[in-house]
């Protein structure tokens, strides 16, 4: 059975990591590295403005040769920002992201962001789900 994107978050649970647009990209990877996530959101007054992750951080600041301290999360970030409902699935998750080439995903309800779910997220569920079809397949097939 497919895995919707609330199962998702309530397996993974609902942490949200955000800072403001006027943080410096120095502090939103500080921010990454400590809770060990690849992408902040960047919000203001519970408003999803954007997203920053490791690879704006990698084409915008680093190849570009400016300075993380120097470079405010508003001038590098991602926006508007593909968002998710939490009725979607895993599969159209998948769909969305392979699409658009992101790797997260803001899940927002009612105009309100209720967490994220990353590719790795939503790769684990497929493959659960399909690992189930398989044993039940297995099953009926022998007669167990």
């Amino acid at each position: 059975m497919q895995q919707t994107v609330k199962s998702l978050l309530k397996n993974k649970g609902n942490d949200v990591w955000s800072v403001l647009p006027s943080a410096s990209v120095f502090e939103a990877i500080q921010l990454m590295s400590e809770k060990s996530i690849g992408a902040v959101l960047v919000m203001e007054d519970d408003k999803l403005l954007g997203i920053l992750s490791e690879r704006d951080y990698a084409r915008k600041v680093i190849l570009k040769n400016h300075s993380s301290k120097d470079t405010l999360v508003r001038e590098i970030m991602t926006s508007p920002v593909l968002c998710v409902n939490p009725a979607g699935t895993a599969d159209e998750c998948m769909a969305l992201m392979t699409e658009k080439h992101i790797r997260h995903l803001p899940v927002v309800e009612n105009k309100r962001v209720i967490g994220v779910i990353s590719i790795g997220d939503v790769v684990k569920s497929v493959i659960e789900a399909k690992g189930i079809l398989i044993d039940q397949l297995e099953r009926y097939i022998t007669g167990h």
